[in-house]
């Protein structure tokens, strides 16, 4: 089969579908009886990421495959397409998802101890209900207390492969804060993403390292995303771990 042609099979695939597609759904696209040659697929993923060099959308890799994006750099233009309210997340609900993605797999009481108050459980129903975490485990401990982690959504939604490409804490201190990330109803949300949760994670998690020596605030974060409910503060009973 003609390499041109399976690169317009992937680009056509990739611009159609509504989520990453992974290597082995792409090679899905081609028959059994014509299958695309061995390293077709690659090659034209490489060809497509160095054609839209000098183009507004750009090929990346993420967690659950591979996806076309708006690049960060016209991102504020077309975000004026998309008329949806922006989710406003508080500090509390950034400082809770960063400790879960930082020192995963975590139950809510020790991020309770970490932060010095209670969790919400609207804060880790929301997360939830987000897709941004999931239940992993359960602690080895009387009342085997639920065990957090992070998600391939969280992974998606914020440009990265893996948690080994998470910031390191340190290291994004002095970073000016970005615009959030930006969703997308026919492509996937815009990867913005390593700047912004570079701000908004990091500094929130480094908040919560912090949070016996300095007070809790509630400033909230903006990021735009289909309409859902607030977090609304912190619960006044905190959950302990035994």
């Amino acid at each position: 089969m003609d390499q041109t042609l399976i690169r317009q099979i992937v680009e056509a695939a990739l611009l159609a579908a509504p989520q990453p597609l992974t290597l082995a759904q792409l090679a899905g696209l081609f028959p059994e009886d014509e299958p695309a040659p061995a390293g077709s697929i690659e090659q034209a993923l490489a060809e497509l990421q160095e054609e839209s060099a000098n183009r507004g959308v750009e090929l990346v890799e993420v967690a659950s495959g591979f996806r076309f994006q708006v690049k960060a750099d016209v991102h504020a233009w077309v975000a004026r397409l998309w008329t949806e309210r922006q989710t406003k997340y508080t500090r509390a609900t950034l400082e809770t998802l960063a400790l879960i993605a930082y020192r995963q797999p975590i139950t809510r009481g020790e991020i309770e101890q970490i932060r010095g108050v209670a969790v919400n459980t609207n804060t880790i129903k929301q997360l939830e209900e987000r897709e941004w975490i999931r239940v992993v485990g359960h602690r080895d401990v009387p009342g085997k207390p639920a065990l957090f982690g992070t998600t391939k959504a969280f992974l998606d939604y914020f440009g990265l492969r893996s948690l080994d490409e998470l910031p390191p804490l340190a290291e994004l201190k002095d970073i000016p804060e970005l615009e959030p990330q930006l969703p997308f109803d026919t492509l996937p949300p815009a990867g913005v993403a390593n700047a912004a949760m570079a701000h908004d994670l990091a500094e929130a998690g480094a908040d919560a390292d912090d949070a016996e020596e300095t007070p809790e605030t509630n400033d909230a974060v903006e990021t735009t995303t289909a309409p859902s409910t607030d977090e609304a503060g912190d619960d006044a009973a905190p959950e302990h771990t035994q």
